[in-house]
């Protein structure tokens, strides 16, 4: 598809059902809107206060017709807050589809009340130790005056040693650190931070295009690694419509390439490792598994683009400041590139974004991002696939064909305007996103098979063309 076609597969935001549930979690510059999410609610204030005559000089709680009004302000309480939604249980995210959840780069951190709770939380596990202590020294104080056992006491176990397990956290860990590294970038539209991994000693990173964008035209990129050494990075190209980046990093020497995987052999509930810098803390590992794979996920760029990808979806933590780093398998090749999160708006009732981990990641199969990174370090810039045609998705499901273009491949298979594409090769296509993300997992050239409905099948030879930054 053309860049023109990608603004026909609409964002998340532009939808009016369930698919609006998610949002940015982040965007890279303050002019780019965000998409609509699910807002919170905030239970209103239920207490009551109960007003006294003037000549009532004296108020016993404990009198018949004091403790009548409590129990009627409780009851009436009690039934305000079943007719009410409470914050936080939020309506569940039913209708599977595109919606996006961009990727953090790190945003300052906001002030919060956490800081109370945190301090609350303390006092009553003091409280709880302190009376579990007590009880449990009474119970097995033996009387008999013999010497108590103490953990203090007890010398330090042997420190580990040898090799770490093969196909652990731990080994995937210490093979890829060293590969990852920190974008630290400022532009003249805002700052931000995200991550990358090293392709080549002599200094390629991979990372995504929101992460660097605020970069384009001017911008600084500082690049710090795992080991403390720090170097100038520049943009070599980058692809607005796949969320894909390359820089290049100079004044460091000694750079790991990390070994890269293949996406095309994953299976859903296979263990994964990711990689980044969220919040500003470098080097963060964290683990999961695939939850599902081939998901279609659409991303708002500037307003003027869209972003569609078939994503790995994965459950280990991804945060803003995740974008950008790798997804790994326990053999420590990457086989994802962690580029947006599931993020609901916060359940404060204000409008603000939680911007954090709640289990839903997704990541750009790295089958699809070594080709384009290929064509960027080769060409300085990316080549998009596509068929030449606009689509929208179809009352019944599938992906209904527009306008076709003259001379395009869609023209040239005998796809009409009013098709509607069911399948693409043996993968199911739900809607117009689908159709977006299929086609740009395939290489320009690729032949695929159009399933319309009715059952008739067209092949079709993908085109390609340059992409354009934005």
């Amino acid at each position: 598809m053309t860049e023109n076609d990608a603004e026909k597969a609409r964002p998340a935001g532009d939808r009016p059902d369930a698919e609006q549930s998610a949002n940015w979690a982040a965007q890279p510059a303050p002019q780019q809107p965000d998409a609509t999410g699910l807002g919170g609610h905030a239970t209103p204030h239920t207490g009551a206060q109960q007003a006294y005559p003037a000549e009532q000089q004296q108020y016993n709680p404990w009198s018949p017709q004091a403790q009548q009004t409590q129990t009627q302000e409780h009851q009436a309480q009690g039934q305000y807050t079943q007719g009410h939604q409470i914050p936080g249980q939020q309506t569940p995210f039913t209708q599977p589809g595109p919606s996006v959840y961009a990727v953090p780069q790190q945003r300052q951190a906001q002030k919060s009340t956490s800081g109370k709770l945190l301090a609350g939380v303390a006092a009553i596990a003091l409280v709880v130790g302190g009376v579990a202590g007590g009880t449990v020294g009474y119970l097995t104080g033996d009387g008999s005056g013999g010497s108590a056992v103490n953990a203090l006491d007890a010398p330090k176990p042997a420190q580990q040693t040898g090799n770490l397990p093969a196909g652990s956290v731990e080994s995937v860990a210490q093979k890829l650190s060293p590969s990852v590294v920190e974008l630290q970038v400022s532009g003249r539209s805002g700052a931000g931070e995200g991550s990358g991994f090293v392709l080549s000693t002599d200094g390629y990173v991979l990372t995504n295009n929101h992460v660097v964008e605020v970069a384009a035209g001017g911008g600084q990129i500082q690049a710090v690694f795992q080991d403390g050494k720090k170097g100038t990075a520049t943009v070599v190209g980058r692809d607005p419509t796949t969320d894909i980046a390359v820089v290049k990093v100079s004044g460091v020497s000694g750079l790991t390439p990390v070994e890269l995987g293949r996406s095309d052999d994953l299976r859903v509930g296979q263990p994964v490792v990711a990689i980044g810098s969220p919040f500003e803390l470098t080097g963060t590992v964290t683990s999961g598994i695939v939850s599902a794979l081939n998901r279609p996920v659409s991303a708002g760029g500037n307003g003027d683009q869209t972003t569609v990808m078939s994503a790995v979806q994965t459950d280990a933590a991804i945060n803003p400041g995740n974008s950008g780093g790798p997804l790994a398998n326990m053999a420590g090749q990457v086989i994802g590139i962690n580029s947006a999160i599931y993020s609901p708006k916060s359940a404060q009732g204000q409008g603000g974004e939680s911007g954090g981990n709640v289990g839903i990641g997704f990541a750009i199969p790295i089958d699809q991002a070594r080709r384009t990174a290929d064509d960027i370090i080769n060409t300085g810039q990316a080549t998009q696939t596509f068929i030449g045609a606009r689509v929208q998705t179809a009352p019944t499901g599938g992906a209904q064909l527009g306008e076709i273009t003259p001379g395009s491949p869609a023209e040239k298979a005998g796809l009409k305007s009013g098709d509607v594409v069911t399948k693409l090769d043996d993968r199911s296509i739900p809607n117009a996103d689908a159709l977006v993300a299929e086609i740009r997992t395939r290489a320009p050239n690729d032949k695929v098979k159009f399933t319309l409905s009715g059952d008739k099948v067209i092949e079709v030879t993908l085109g390609g063309q340059p992409v354009t930054p934005n």
